[in-house]
């Protein structure tokens, strides 16, 4: 008997319908599989901290770092939190701040490095170490810390960083953005600690004036190669030769209403070439602060004071990254100013002595410096060298 040959483009059909089959299943696996991955990735990590919606409270013994971070980064829409003290607890030891996704628990927020927070026990900012810097107030149970990112930080990558304290600004600070973004974080390290948290939390519009950032480019009487992004100073020049110098000179001069200034170092860039002082109001834009006369700075690279020479006198330790740089002129009591300085055409002459002059706050990179150096600038009423000691102060230039 002769055999009946099925049809091929039948078999072919089947074939076809089997890898549609499989190619379903697979994609099915696929998404599956990303979902979990989405889920991982974004849920919120904790350790000793007992979570109880949105009531956060310290569980373990006080030898243990309590330590909870968010599921989510802050954004430019949600750049804004708060956290509200329930309970301060025996010691008070409460933190909030920022840290990278995968930030160590047992650590508190702002201990490591590409972390900030705001300590309530001693009011003070830890900024990536584990020795923070006087910042504000302590902060007691029934007070509201507030942490958050300037929107315009979002743009260029770099995080502006404020605080608050029942709704009023208490300073701000700056650091690198993390690729994965910055996650609001909350530490604990004593028997009791209980926070309320709040991470839609939004600014009131009576606290619009207060949340400024600290310095405009108005601000700055002179910019050349350097970009302003509110309290951020980047270097922008080529860095190839001796005169490529980055220089931001302030509008007005300092005067006894405000004789002080600072900065932090952010990015030290390849040899932190920075350098912090004052000069006169016409000084050379292609000039560092101290090497020409009439100006006086000191290096954070070699810790050396530049008096209107290119030769330096040792002075003070090297400066790097996270430190804070201050210089300010101790008026004399009896010390009489004709003029403020309030605006540009105002006369550059002081009456103390015939000889006496204002003098104008600079900032300046010099070369090479091939990578950008990245600082904030903020007006503070006193300076603390690193490794000098409380309470040491720039002296004053003499006319």
């Amino acid at each position: 008997m002769r055999r009946t040959r099925r049809p091929r483009f039948v078999l072919m059909n089947k074939m076809d319908d089997l890898n549609l089959h499989y190619r379903f299943l697979n994609w099915r696996r696929r998404i599956r599989e990303i979902r979990e991955v989405r889920a991982f990735r974004y849920q919120e990590r904790f350790k000793h901290i007992l979570v109880d919606g949105d009531t956060l409270s310290y569980h373990g013994n006080s030898g243990e770092v309590g330590c909870y971070v968010a599921s989510r980064p802050l954004t430019k829409d949600s750049n804004y939190f708060e956290v509200s003290i329930v309970d301060s607890g025996v010691r008070g030891t409460i933190a909030v701040g920022l840290v990278p996704q995968y930030y160590s628990l047992d650590h508190q927020p702002g201990w490591l490095p590409d972390s900030v927070a705001y300590h309530a026990d001693d009011g003070k900012l830890y900024n990536g170490r584990a020795k923070g810097r006087q910042f504000g107030s302590k902060c007691n149970s029934g007070d509201r810390i507030g942490c958050g990112i300037e929107p315009v930080s979002f743009d260029v990558q770099t995080a502006q960083i404020f605080f608050t304290k029942n709704g009023k600004r208490v300073g701000s600070t700056i650091m690198p953005m993390s690729p994965d973004g910055l996650f609001p974080a909350v530490g604990m390290h004593s028997l009791g600690e209980e926070v309320r948290l709040h991470l839609n939390a939004e600014l009131g519009r009576e606290d619009d004036s207060v949340m400024m950032v600290d310095s405009y480019e108005d601000e700055w009487g002179r910019l050349h190669d350097v970009r302003v992004c509110g309290t951020l100073l980047e270097y922008l020049g080529k860095g190839k030769s001796i005169v490529d110098v980055g220089l931001a000179q302030a509008r007005h001069p300092l005067s006894t209403r405000s004789h002080y200034f600072e900065v932090e170092i952010v990015d030290p860039g390849e040899k932190c070439y920075i350098a912090l002082g004052l000069a006169r109001k016409d000084y050379p834009k292609n000039r560092h602060p101290g090497w020409s006369r009439g100006s006086v700075a000191y290096h954070a690279d070699d810790g050396k004071i530049f008096h209107g020479s290119g030769v330096g006198d040792p002075f003070g330790p090297r400066c790097y990254k996270g430190d804070i740089m201050g210089c300010g002129i101790m008026f004399p009591r009896d010390y009489i100013l004709d003029s403020e300085g309030d605006s540009d055409d105002s006369c550059d002459t002081v009456i103390l002595s015939p000889t006496a002059r204002a003098v104008r706050n600079v900032l300046a990179w010099p070369t090479p410096h091939p990578h950008p150096g990245l600082l904030s600038c903020q007006a503070w009423p006193f300076c603390t060298f690193p490794g000098l000691g409380a309470g040491w102060r720039c002296g004053h230039l003499e006319g």
